[in-house]
């Protein structure tokens, strides 16, 4: 029996009508379908409707555009860090740490109870380490001898001195 033929005594599936494109430019709509898509399904399984974008921007004083700072999201209890970036002149002088520590606060504050993100081996996993996040694995990409490297980090309630 050819591997297209149904066991005997199950209807044949119909083959879906799709059409499969690829593409290196997707449209934001259609970003927007899948995202959506997902998100409903999401709330489905766990009825749970709580994805939000989280940003910590960094602005030129003079012209008020954003030079740099973190975007990601929050959803079902977790915070992920999606971009960060620090232009070189700014590197080195704390800001670093205040955006992650603001942006992890807000996390806090939406329920979060964990973090991940994912560097690369030449960005910054140091810089992560001494923030207190932790290796949850890596996984080798170009140019050689570089990796993707996943973090997490645990957002347990901040305490401090009242």
């Amino acid at each position: 029996m050819p591997v297209s033929e149904p066991p005997v005594g199950m209807p044949p599936c119909p083959e879906p009508r799709t059409e499969l494109v690829v593409t290196d430019s997707p449209t934001p709509e259609d970003i927007a379908v899948i995202s959506g898509a997902l998100d409903r399904f999401n709330i489905e399984r766990t009825g749970i409707d709580d994805r939000t974008p989280l940003a910590v921007l960094i602005r030129d004083p003079e012209t008020h555009q954003v030079i740099g700072g973190l975007t990601g999201r929050t959803s079902l209890g977790l915070f992920f860090v999606d971009l960060f970036f620090l232009p070189p002149g700014l590197r080195g002088s704390g800001l670093g740490g205040e955006i992650l520590r603001q942006a992890e606060k807000e996390a806090r504050a939406r329920g979060c109870r964990a973090a991940v993100l994912y560097t690369i081996t030449f960005q910054a996993p140091c810089f992560y380490r001494k923030q207190g996040w932790r290796l949850l694995g890596e996984v080798p990409c170009d140019p050689p001898g570089a990796g993707r490297i996943f973090m997490t980090k645990e957002l347990a309630a901040e305490t401090g001195s009242i």
